[in-house]
This record gives structure tokens, sequence and C-alpha cells, in this order.
């Protein structure tokens, strides 16, 4: 009679198929590549079915292993959840708070309203992820998020707190050299900073009848935050939030209206997690600083 197989092995068999491989289930699960394959083989042994074709080139699941894939993913789920629902009981005085936020708001936003909220609740812990990828806090991979979009799991508990403006900005060092745009038409004639790889702003400013490429960049980065230094340098005119530009030394918004659609702002948590009392502190103390912060 087959025994039934510990959890740890239906971790590491998930986590080859959810990584791909041997190496990416082991950097995931923090474990080593030779452990991860022994549960593989003891799993199969266990239950008396192949998982896995072996090849040179690694581990691919057959059909069996895509099948059981589905309830194992759903426990995981499950027992992460009741881990966070043991956390929400307890009656936390003190602790440790992760809030994941994109990075302008961990960069340029976060740091002044959590030093009011350091002020309050001096005894909780901080942990802050950076990040424009979207953490998934059923996996407790953050305990609060800044979301730049409405998270639809009905586990979440979410607000929205409000809308902040994405304009035309430029430091006052490049507008003294290359002079103020007022119009639409004007812009495309000066030095404009974008993203590299993704074509955001090209689709936006082809919807307005502009034939913007990738050339009409003189300086092109993914990362945001590299992109706001670069503005601020006065390399030339970029595109950021208003609330953020009015509050930056030097910093110009300009009267262009390029009718961009603005950044909405969700703060949310898992429910069980939001009866712990420093989950919920830090929460609404979120909420309230990033409220004045939008209303500007």
């Amino acid at each position: 009679m087959n025994r039934e197989p510990d959890w740890s092995l239906w971790r590491s068999f998930a986590a080859v198929i959810e990584n791909g491989s041997l190496s990416g289930a082991a950097r995931a699960l923090r474990s080593s590549q030779p452990t991860i394959g022994r549960h593989v083989e003891l799993l199969e042994d266990q239950l008396g079915v192949q998982l896995f074709e072996r090849s040179l080139s690694g581990l691919k699941p057959n059909e069996t292993a895509l099948k059981l894939y589905g309830p194992i993913s759903r426990a995981k789920g499950e027992l992460a959840e009741a881990s966070m629902m043991a956390e929400g009981a307890q009656d936390d005085t003190g602790g440790t708070v992760r809030i994941t936020a994109s990075t302008m708001i961990s960069n340029y936003v976060l740091p002044e309203i959590l030093y009011a909220i350091r002020l309050l609740y001096p005894r909780i812990a901080l942990e802050i992820v950076p990040t424009d990828a979207a953490g998934n806090i059923l996996m407790r991979e953050a305990d609060i998020a800044v979301r730049m979009f409405r998270p639809t799991q009905l586990e979440l508990v979410t607000k929205h707190l409000g809308d902040i403006p994405v304009v035309p900005v430029a430091h006052q060092r490049y507008l003294a050299r290359r002079g103020r745009p007022t119009r639409i038409e004007d812009l495309w004639q000066h030095d404009l900073l974008g993203f590299d790889r993704s074509d955001a702003i090209i689709l936006h400013a082809q919807k307005l009848g502009f034939p913007l490429t990738r050339d009409n960049f003189v300086l092109r980065s993914d990362d945001q935050p590299h992109l706001w230094e670069a503005i601020r340098a006065g390399l030339g005119i970029g595109f950021g939030q208003a609330n953020l530009a009015r509050q930056t030394p030097g910093l110009e918004v300009l009267p262009i209206d390029l009718a961009i659609p603005p950044l909405p702002i969700w703060l949310t948590t898992h429910r069980e997690l939001f009866t712990s009392h420093s989950i919920r502190a830090i929460y609404d103390a979120l909420a309230e600083r990033l409220s004045a912060y939008i209303q500007g």
C-alpha cells in the first residue's frame, strides 16, 4: 500500500511546475536542486505514477501531473490563508507589517508618510517592497498593497483612495534652455523622456493623432524612478504624477492637456489580516495619509 505523501513533497512538485525547472523550484523554495529532485522522485514512488518526462532540457509535467497540480495549488492557497487567519487572531501591539507599492510611490511618496506612521507606532516594524509587479496578498507576499488597479478577489479588503492626474512635466533648467511648449504640437519637437520596451506612451500619442515612435525619446528606460531623476536633472520633458511634480523643487507641470488617464490608488489587505491590530493600524494610517497626498 502506498504511503500518503508528505506535504513537503507536494510543495516541491508544485514549485517545479510553477517555475519550469528543478533549479527554479529550488530558488523559489530556498532549497537545493538535489533536494527538489529527490522530493519529485519520492512523490512518484509513493503515488506509483510517473509525473514528469525527463530530458536534457529538464522535467516536463505530463498529463497526470497537470491534473494533480490544480487541487495542490488550491491547497497551497488554503494553507496560506490558514496561516494568515492565525496571525490575524493575534492581539498585536508590535510585530512587523509588510507593504508593497509601485517603485514611484515607494521611493517618492511613502518615505514622508512612513516617518509620521513610525512616530505613531514605533513598536511596529515595517518591510517595504518597491515593485511594479502585482504581488499576491493571498499567498502572503505582502500584508498591505498600494495598487494602481482595483483588486477583484473576494478575500481582500480594498479601499479606493482617489485618482492621481498624470501630466507632462519638466525642470526649470530644461525649460530655460529649450522654452516652454504650450500646445500638443509643440511637445513632440522637444526632448522627450519615455519608456524603453513599454509602448504605453506611444500608443496614447497615436490615439491623439500623433505618430510618436521610440525615436522621439532621447532617453529611454522602463525604470520609472530613473526617468523621474532624469526629469529632475533637466534632461527633457517626461510624464509623472501631478501631485509629486508640484511637491518637487524646480519642476513645473506643463499646461498641456494630453487626456492621460489618471492613476487610481487602491489600498488592499486580506480580510483575515485586517483583524490584526498592527496591520489595521498601519492600513488606516496609510489610508489617511495617502488620501491627503492624492488630494494635493
